[in-house]
């Protein structure tokens, strides 16, 4: 099935924000998340599997958060989480999906 994957989008907070706050961060990556267990509705076959498997979660430089997914969740995966703001810079989420394939996305948070 020829669906787009890959587009990545990021957002947090558009302004500067004092430091400590708690900030809200948003993402949506187009991806088909098929499970492997679908058919094809004209062909009968079974459709493969193709699903994210990995999510990282990278703020100035460090880790932050890790999560592992299934073949689950939901096709064109929003998720969303909150982070601590305790210095100016990148936030980037990579995901990762089962044919190795990876696609990330970035939003900066300003710290006044």
């Amino acid at each position: 099935m020829g669906e787009q994957v890959g587009n990545a989008r990021v957002r947090g907070p558009q302004e500067a924000v004092a430091k400590g706050s708690v900030v809200l961060i948003k993402t949506l990556i187009d991806h088909p998340m098929e499970s492997g267990l679908r058919k094809d509705k004209e062909s009968g076959e079974t459709i493969p599997a193709h699903h994210v498997t990995d999510v990282v979660v990278n703020y100035a430089g460090k880790e932050v958060m890790k999560a592992v997914w299934t073949g689950a969740v939901s096709k064109n995966p929003f998720f969303a989480f909150s982070l601590k703001a305790t210095t100016s810079g990148p936030v980037k989420v990579t995901w990762k999906d089962n044919k190795g394939v990876e696609f990330s996305g970035t939003a900066e948070v300003k710290v006044s």
